[in-house]
């Protein structure tokens, strides 16, 4: 084994050497250039073409990394459509159609008379070539991720317009090819039509529906992974099937998929780290052994090619970028972003001209085939490749660095609104939902973790039931680690469950209290006991009961029930944050029931940090019961509550509880219990029994919690 090693020759066809070369350009290769500046993503381009068959020939562009190539561009466009922000996405649709349009009919017009006029092309060639300037490949997206600017409105605009270019671009190199088969006709129009409506209203509207049942159904990491891969390649072959490329397939499941995984989940996080540690280097790797450098020196025909391809291709693409950036005003960085995300030409492009280059029109007098591409087109494109994916990486890495700097400028980062998480585990079944539920809630700037408790009583104390509560918090420590989020786990030793909880709060200075409800036995009466006289009066943390019942990323909306007076709460900017951070990292809708007063409160926060939300006129607490009716089975109902005898305490508040156990158990649902003024607690003001007007008095200082937390956030 090892003589046939050594003795291997070049190309390298052993399959574990060749693995080891790929990884060790993974690993290596960006680290090397990024030290002399040069964005991972073209040190990985560089690399495959010093190693591939036209640099030094260590390997072969095989079918292994053509298939693993292929995966890494599936998983860009497929990522790109799980990492968007719906809501965004749909308020920017007019700006995705506009930039869309722009860098279709610009890159169209210039390419199509570089392509006649300069490189004396026949016309369908010319319309051909200016199609291949039109598509790009969002190369430059998984270094904007990385960045932290994947959310911003400049990205979201430039991924919808994507699939509009491509989409456009992609069906002119069907119309061509139809052309140049004599087979454009009314047939043609009708089947290219018909197969596209019934691909799209397919994956919009069946994938979520199949997505939901399998995630609910079945909660095995691997399993809902392999699930995620399945339903990528099930639209990239339905895309093909339509008439389209299968990079329209993958972004288009990724959007039907969006709300299903959240943001912060840890599904999500798996997605995206398989993608960026293997699939997405395979890709890169393998356009850069595309790479002929020889091109360069192998006749004046082929520079003069590449030359008027690469300016017309980077000319166009720019001006497409800053008429869009005049058009919506957007700033030099955003416009930077959306030239360095849509110069790159790739995979698209690739389609087309090696369809063209295949398609003879003809035959020269000595019997050469004269081809609707020729071999000057398809080297000049290698070249442009190169030329296009190197100015994508510098100049979206810089716009995307300076957006992250003036977004990290402008954010107000106050320390002394902290945010502390407790959540006490005794039950392994309900460990997960509970720490799913605190990330998907918490501030996007608390890197702390949060604290995972488990409570011994001293009273009856064995060794088997501190056993189980380590087995239960080093399960919750696995869950969070699995998101990239940090849990302390703390075991404490008391005679009382309440005070082992409210001391803890105390000695940690914890603002946010969340407590699981077990659904096979429900609310008990000492447990009702325990909160309502114990843990809400010894303590004013936030405090948030949650009945898990299903994965939080397969709710379709969180009914939020809103007592009158809420805003005027202490408490109020403090639960109304966990609300828009569930909106925003989970995409779902937010139905808000409450009195006209607290919904017009609610409505002045949304108009300036929109989430998708709905305001309906809910005043009466006794018909509660009829309001859940009304639920579906996919709502979540989030009652906000109030300690007794404050200012936003409705009567019928006492009977949530019983109502809740009776009948609604097999439902999702919270109960939040804001802080408030006049409840005892080391690090906060006892404002004793704060009265209406007095609470009116402070309303100016929860206003200016609510905006500082939004800063914050």
């Amino acid at each position: 084994m090892i003589l046939n090693i050594l003795e291997t020759t070049l190309p390298i066809n052993n399959p574990v050497l060749a693995f080891l070369l790929i990884l060790a350009v993974i690993l290596l290769a960006p680290i090397l250039l990024n030290k002399i500046k040069i964005p991972h993503l073209l040190g990985l381009i560089i690399a495959g073409a010093v190693i591939g068959p036209k640099g030094i020939n260590l390997l072969e562009r095989d079918s292994s990394i053509i298939l693993s190539g292929t995966a890494g561009l599936l998983y860009i466009m497929f990522l790109a459509g799980l990492e968007i922000d719906l809501n965004d996405f749909k308020k920017n649709s007019r700006k995705s159609l506009v930039f869309g349009i722009y860098t279709f009919v610009i890159p169209m017009l210039i390419g199509t008379i570089a392509g006649y006029y300069l490189l004396q092309l026949p016309f369908l060639s010319s319309v051909l070539l200016a199609s291949m300037f039109a598509s790009h490949t969002l190369i430059a997206y998984p270094l904007v991720s990385k960045m932290g600017v994947a959310k911003n409105t400049a990205v979201n605009i430039t991924v919808g317009g994507t699939v509009i270019t491509d989409t456009l671009a992609l069906l002119v190199l069907a119309i061509v090819v139809g052309m140049t088969e004599g087979e454009v006709g009314a047939a043609f129009w009708t089947r290219l039509s018909v197969s596209i409506a019934v691909f799209g209203l397919i994956i919009l509207f069946v994938f979520p529906i199949i997505g939901r049942w399998f995630l609910k159904k079945f909660d095995d990491s691997v399993t809902q992974f392999i699930f995620v891969l399945l339903m990528m390649y099930n639209g990239a072959i339905l895309a093909e099937i339509a008439g389209l490329e299968p990079i329209i397939g993958a972004f288009l499941t990724g959007l039907a998929l969006n709300k299903l995984i959240p943001h912060t989940s840890a599904l999500m996080n798996r997605i995206e780290f398989v993608g960026n540690a293997i699939f997405i280097p395979f890709f890169l790797i393998g356009v850069g052994m595309l790479i002929d450098y020889r091109a360069f020196f192998k006749d004046w025909e082929t520079l003069k090619v590449a030359g008027v391809m690469i300016s017309a291709a980077c000319t166009s693409k720019f001006l497409a970028a800053w008429l869009t950036q005049k058009t919506f005003r957007f700033s030099a960085d955003q416009r930077k972003l959306i030239f360095g995300l849509s110069n790159a030409q790739a995979a698209a492009t690739l389609a087309a001209v090696l369809v063209g280059y295949n398609i003879i029109i003809g035959q020269t007098p000595t019997g050469e085939p004269i081809r609707l591409l020729s071999e000057s087109i398809l080297n000049g494109t290698i070249l442009m490749i190169l030329v296009t994916c190197t100015i994508a990486s510098f100049v979206a890495q810089k716009g995307a660095s300076n957006l992250a700097l003036a977004e990290n400028e402008n954010s107000e980062i106050d320390d002394s609104i902290g945010e502390e998480i407790l959540i006490p585990l005794n039950n392994i079944e309900l460990t997960d939902g509970l720490i799913e539920f605190a990330i998907l809630s918490k501030s996007k700037k608390n890197n702390r973790g949060f604290y995972g408790l488990g409570i011994v009583d001293n009273a009856n104390k064995n060794d088997d039931g501190e056993k189980y509560l380590r087995k239960v918090l080093s399960h919750a420590s696995v869950s969070a680690a699995a998101t990239e989020n940090i849990l302390h786990d703390l075991i404490r030793y008391d005679d009382s469950l309440v005070n082992g909880i409210t001391n803890v709060i105390k000695e940690n200075k914890i603002t946010d209290l969340i407590l699981g409800i077990d659904k096979n036995k429900g609310i008990s009466e000492s447990f009702e006991k325990k909160l309502l006289e114990g843990i809400l009066i010894k303590s004013n943390a936030t405090t948030l009961l949650f009945n898990s019942i299903q994965p939080i990323g397969t709710i379709k909306r969180h009914v939020v029930v809103v007592p009158k007076n809420a805003e005027r709460v202490m408490g109020f900017p403090f639960w109304i944050i966990k609300i828009w951070n569930i909106a925003k990292n989970s995409g779902c809708k937010v139905v808000f029931y409450a009195d006209q007063s607290t919904a017009k409160f609610i409505s002045d926060i949304h108009a300036k940090h929109p989430i998708d939300c709905a305001f309906e006129t809910f005043e009466d607490w006794n018909t509660i019961e009829n309001l859940i009716l009304e639920g579906k089975s996919d709502d979540n109902f989030i009652f906000i509550m109030s300690r007794r005898n404050k200012i936003s305490y409705q009567p019928a508040m006492t009977k949530i509880f019983k109502l809740l156990n009776d009948k609604f158990l097999h439902k999702s649902f919270m109960l939040v219990y804001p802080m408030q003024y006049g409840v005892l607690d080391d690090y906060q003001t006892d404002y004793k029994n704060t009265s209406l007007n007095d609470s009116i008095e402070k309303l100016d200082e929860v206003r200016k919690s609510i905006f500082k937390l939004f800063r914050k956030k």
